[in-house]
C-alpha cells in the first residue's frame, strides 16, 4: 500500500531531522523524506499538519504475560495497548510459564506477536534455566530463535562464580545481558524505600544499598568479563553515579529507567494504594531528582513503561500482600511529555529516549526513520490531550493514573507502513 503523510513535523533523534515535510511509505518500507518519488501515487493520503512524526516508540520491558498468565494479559491485549502508547518495538521479559528459557517458547511469542500485528516484539531470553540462578540456559538456541538479550531478573543469582561464567560465556557470542541489580538478602521482605514515609506508615524498607551494593558488583564483573551490558530500572541517585564512572572508564554499559520513576515518589504510598506497590521501590524525591538529571544527560539513554499487568484481584489485598506492578503502556507518550511540560527536556530529546536510545542498547533495528528502513513510526498530536483511562485495552487496569488528563494524545501508530492503532 502506497501511504503518504502530509505536513508534519518530522523529528528523527538519531539523524537530527526535524523540519515540517512529507513522508512517503510503500511496502512496509520509509521510500521518501520530503518529496515523493517520481511515479508514486499515493492510496492513501494522511494530513497531518499540526502533528508531529516520529520513530515508533521502543520499549526494553513490557510484560505480555502470555504463555502462562492469560488472566493479567495476553499478547494481541497488551501489545494492542502498546499500539496505543505510540510503541512500535517491545522487549518482553522472561517471566513466564513456561518459563522464556526455551526456543519452544521463544518461537511460541513470535507467532503469535505476528498474529496479532500490533507490534513488533523482541524477546529477552532467560539467563538461567527457570530463572533459577543455577545453570546457564541455552543462550545460542535462543539468540537463533530470536531473543534480543537475556536476564534473570530480579530473581538474580545464587552465585556470584556462576553468574561471572554466565557472563563470561555472553562475552565469547557477543550477547547483551541485562541486569536488574537489586541485593536479594538486602531487598528481603521490603515493601518500599527504607525512608521517613515507609517509616511513617510502619512499611518493611529497602534500603538504597540493595541497589548499589548489587550494582557494583555487577559492573565489576561486567568489567572483568567485558560483556555488554544493559541495566534496567535504576532507582538510586547512587545507581546513576555509578553507572556514569563505570560510562567514563568505557565500559559497554546502558541503563534505563521506569517512566513512574520519574514521575512518582514514595510520597504516593502515603494512602496505602496497592496502585503504587512495585519492585524496585518509588524512592525519594532526590533519587527521583538525579534520575530525571540523568535522563537529561543521556547516562541514563532509554526510558521504558516496565509495563506489569495485573487482574482485579491482584490488587485488593492489604498492600503488603499485593503484586508488585503498573500497568502503563498505553500512556507511555502521554506520560512521558509530562517532562516535557515540566520543562525537564525538549522534544526531540525526550524521542531520543524513547526511540533511538532503547533502540541503540539492545542493537535492535528500530527507532528511527530512514529512506529504505522499515516504516515503524508514531503520529501525535502534542496540543490535544489524552484522559487515562477513557479508552483503555490493556487487560491490567492497575495504574494509578486513570482519570488523569495527560498532553498529547496518539493519532496514529504504523508498524510496517501498516496502521496499527488509530486513535
Amino acid at each position: 500500500m502506497k501511504l503518504s503523510i502530509l505536513g508534519a513535523r518530522v523529528i528523527d533523534p538519531s539523524s537530527g531531522l526535524d523540519q515540517i515535510t512529507d513522508l512517503h511509505l510503500e511496502a512496509g518500507k520509509m521510500v521518501a523524506i520530503g518529496a515523493a518519488p517520481g511515479g508514486f501515487n499515493a492510496v492513501t493520503l494522511i494530513d497531518a499538519k499540526g502533528l508531529v512524526a516520529a520513530p515508533g516508540l521502543v520499549d526494553l520491558s513490557v510484560a505480555l504475560r502470555e504463555p502462562g498468565y492469560s488472566r493479567k494479559g495476553s499478547i494481541a491485549s497488551e501489545t494492542r495497548a502498546a499500539a496505543a502508547g505510540g510503541v512500535t518495538s517491545l522487549c518482553c521479559p522472561p517471566r513466564t510459564k513456561p518459563v522464556l528459557d526455551t526456543s519452544a517458547v521463544a518461537e511460541l511469542i513470535l507467532d503469535r506477536a505476528r498474529e496479532a500485528g500490533h507490534s513488533k516484539v523482541f524477546p529477552i531470553g532467560a539467563l538461567s534455566k527457570g530463572l533459577e540462578g543455577e545453570q546457564l540456559a541455552e543462550l545460542i538456541a535462543l539468540r537463533d530463535a530470536g531473543c534480543v538479550a537475556f536476564g534473570n531478573g530480579l530473581d538474580g543469582f545464587r552465585s556470584t562464580r556462576t553468574l561471572c561464567r554466565a557472563l563470561e560465556y555472553a562475552a565469547t557470542f557477543d550477547l547483551t545481558v541485562i541486569f536488574h541489580s537489586q541485593d536479594r538478602d538486602l531487598a528481603e521482605g521490603g515493601l518500599a524505600h527504607e525512608g521517613a514515609t515507609a517509616s511513617f506508615l510502619g512499611l518493611p524498607g529497602i534500603p538504597e544499598s540493595a541497589e548499589t551494593v548489587a550494582l557494583a558488583r555487577d559492573l565489576l564483573l561486567v568489567e572483568q568479563s567485558g560483556v555488554r551490558a544493559h541495566f534496567s530500572q535504576l532507582t538510586s541517585a547512587r545507581g546513576v553515579e555509578l553507572i556514569a564512572q563505570a560510562q567514563a572508564r568505557g565500559l559497554p554499559v546502558t541503563a534505563d529507567v521506569a517512566l513512574y520513576q520519574l514521575i512518582l515518589t514514595d510520597e504516593a504510598l502515603i494512602d496505602f494504594s496497592s496502585l503504587y506497590h512495585v519492585q524496585p521501590p518509588l524512592r525519594s524525591r532526590a533519587d527521583r531528582d538525579a534520575l530525571r538529571q540523568a535522563v537529561k544527560s543521556g547516562v541514563v539513554q532509554a526510558i521504558s513503561s516496565h509495563h506489569q499487568p495485573h487482574e482485579r484481584d491482584a490488587k485488593l489485598a492489604p498492600f503488603g500482600a499485593t503484586e508488585p506492578g503498573i500497568s502503563s503502556v498505553e500512556l507511555l507518550l502521554p506520560l512521558a511529555l509530562t517532562l516535557v511540560q515540566d520543562g525537564l527536556l525538549d522534544l526531540p530529546t525526550l524521542l531520543a529516549r524513547l526511540s533511538a536510545g532503547p533502540a541503540e542498547a539492545l542493537r535492535l533495528p528500530a527507532g528511527k526513520l530512514v529512506e529504505g528502513g522499515a516504516a515503524d513510526l508514531v503520529l501525535f498530536d502534542p496540543a490535544s490531550s489524552t484522559v487515562a483511562g477513557e479508552r483503555w485495552l490493556s487487560k491490567g487496569e492497575n495504574c494509578p493514573f486513570l482519570g488523569h488528563s495527560l498532553p498529547g494524545a496518539v493519532r496514529y501508530t504504523l508498524v510496517d507502513g501498516h496502521i496499527s492503532y488509530q486513535g
